[in-house]
């Protein structure tokens, strides 16, 4: 390793191209420090970057060094008991922490994912529970002793001796605190607004000593016996090392075997690539060595990479970091915001299931890391007009086509057995999503007290839905039967088809929507009227707006689009009844479109 010019900075070095900082451990630490020296990349071969990130860096150590020292001073002279202040001060804090890392929870939960909310929380609950139990029968459970232990070493700058007996007072009342917050955290789920307490500092302890005050000659032997204590645990916390979490790529492994039950494959190599992707970033380390920082280095990574960019030639096999310094300095176009807060989804699931695993894993590092999106969703597609429904509607497809290759030119073929023809009316009269409707069983066209109804669910090793809220009845519209949805589905069961519409393949991803998605584009693109802000999507659009315009209320629209709604009462309740959602369905108007000439032979 080369030393920079030390006018440059002092702590400079560069090694094959790249820049690293390094600084010996300061002589009257070195007995205790775990290193000696502080040897880090800087991750960049850029001289000037190299030289701002140097000095930051330099500064973080120094601050290590520091903090080292009161360390040392602190473990030497450990407090003898806690203040009623201290008590109630430690109490607060964990309150706060818990009805923090709740809401933060909430806020990047993935609620389009097929991650179940309630499920989430099963582990919660039962820690409630077992709290509850100890604290029925005066005793306190297990880990608010860890609690206890953890809040004194992150939030009083002088330790609490090991005889103390408020060790267990402490613990008691951490034990309470959390039943209290369960409370809270459970008015949250029934849509109750319970504010985060802001931020508190850090309170002195009885007694601040100043660095090595008191520590002269002879209590050097005390000094040395706390530097070894103090190694082994830093030691431990900066090797990665930690007995009680797992390494992070042991796991991924056991968190993918047990979703790969659920997900399709699609869903699985998303997530399994996400997590190799992180991992390649910040290292494979115990759980609980991860932190925020980690969280945002992957971000900063993401920011600078472009959409698929493993597809980009200029960035084929090269490891997501060196893609993405490679791609910034290219000026490469990078990914959409939407898209990166989706990557940062798949990572925050595994963290979510980490976080009810294991005891001692961190607060999610990625919580609150996703970007603000400068659009709503509904701006980021728009509904069709009415001319584009006409000119769909009136495409050869549905009048009349050569012949299912040749959809586009005219012809005598109505290909009403398709799902080329059915899955834009099914959408246009339904909101249902395009994978959805490809997906459809025979079975799952029912009818119930003489309401034909679509039955929307997951039950299929070829289906998935996208959220809890999926899952859902949607009465047939009296424009689909006219048009002869139902003698279709009456047709495919007799043949013994399982599928709805059998035609419509699958495609490598395990999603029959990524078929289909192409011929869409392609039939908007023969009509001359796709845009970037159209898709097959924009006809659940359609639909919402057709329910306004019809009278329907938005908890309808919401129940019959599967929606899920804003704030937590929307997952309570026992929704609507079949016929309420025929009678509003039967409502439902296209004001100035003409179907007609769709009227089935």
């Amino acid at each position: 390793m080369e030393q920079v010019d030390a006018t440059a900075h002092p702590r400079l070095y560069r090694r094959s191209g790249r820049y690293y900082h390094r600084a010996a451990v300061p002589q009257d630490i070195q007995a205790s420090y775990p290193k000696t020296e502080e040897t880090f990349s800087l991750r960049t071969s850029d001289y000037q970057e190299a030289l701002r990130r140097v000095r930051k860096a330099a500064h973080e150590v120094d601050q290590r060094f520091e903090t080292h020292r009161q360390q040392l001073v602190a473990q030497a002279n450990p407090l003898s008991g806690l203040t009623e202040q201290q008590l109630q001060h430690l109490n607060d804090l964990f309150y706060a922490y818990l009805l923090k890392t709740d809401e933060e929870y909430r806020r990047e939960f993935d609620w389009d994912s097929d991650a179940d909310f309630d499920a989430a929380y099963e582990a919660f609950n039962d820690e409630v529970e077992s709290a509850q139990a100890a604290y029925s029968t005066g005793c306190i459970a297990k880990r608010f002793h860890r609690y206890a232990k953890e809040s004194v070493e992150a939030h009083l700058e002088s330790p609490l001796s090991s005889e103390s007996s408020d060790w267990d007072e402490l613990a008691w009342r951490l034990q309470q605190t959390f039943i209290t917050a369960a409370q809270a955290i459970l008015a949250r789920n029934r849509g109750e607004v319970v504010r985060t307490p802001p931020a508190q500092q850090s309170i002195q302890p009885q007694h601040v000593l100043q660095p090595y005050e008191g520590l002269g000659s002879s209590n050097l032997e005390a000094h040395q016996q706390v530097g070894q204590r103090l190694f082994r645990v830093t030691a431990d916390s900066l090797s990665g090392r930690d007995e009680t979490t797992p390494l992070l790529s042991d796991a991924v492994g056991e968190w993918l075997a047990e979703k790969a039950r659920d997900w399709s494959t699609k869903t699985y190599n998303d997530h399994r690539t996400t997590l190799a992707n992180f991992r390649t970033v910040v290292g494979d380390k115990s759980l609980a060595q991860y932190g925020k920082a980690d969280g945002r280095h992957f971000k900063r990574v993401l920011l600078k990479l472009p959409p698929n960019w493993t597809k980009q030639k200029s960035l084929q096999g090269l490891t997501i970091d060196i893609a993405a310094d490679k791609a910034a300095k290219l000026g490469m176009d990078t990914m959409s915001g939407k898209n990166l807060n989706k990557i940062i989804g798949y990572a925050a699931a595994f963290w979510n299931w980490a976080s009810a695993h294991y005891d001692d894993c961190p607060a999610n590092p990625l919580a609150s890391l996703k970007v603000k999106l400068k659009t709503s969703a509904r701006e980021e597609r728009d509904p069709f007009q009415v001319s584009d429904l006409r000119a769909i509607f009136h495409a050869p497809l549905f009048t009349g086509c050569q012949s299912l290759r040749y959809w586009r030119q005219p012809g005598h073929l109505i290909p009403r057995n398709s799902g080329m023809y059915w899955a834009p009316l099914v959408s246009l009269f339904s909101g249902m999503r395009m994978g959805e409707i490809l997906q459809l069983y025979v079975s799952d066209i029912r009818e119930d007290q003489g309401i034909p109804f679509i039955d929307i669910n997951g039950d299929g090793d070829d289906k998935s839905l996208k959220t809890s809220s999926s899952y859902r009845a949607i009465p047939v519209h009296p424009e689909l039967i006219r048009l002869g949805f139902l003698s279709h589905a009456q047709e495919m069961r007799q043949k013994g088809s399982q599928r709805l519409f059998p035609d419509m393949p699958m495609g490598n991803d395990g999603y029959y929507s990524s078929v289909y998605s192409k011929r869409f584009r392609a039939l908007l693109d023969s009509l001359k009227i796709k845009h970037s802000q159209n898709a097959f999507h924009s006809l659940r659009h359609n639909f919402e707006d057709a329910c306004r315009d019809s009278d329907v209320s938005l908890e309808i629209t919401n129940t019959i689009q599967g929606h899920t709604e804003s704030g937590m009462a929307g997952r309570y309740g026992s929704g609507f009844t079949l016929q309420r959602l025929n009678e509003e369905m039967r409502k439902v108007r296209y004001r100035s479109l003409d179907l007609s000439q769709l009227t089935r032979e």
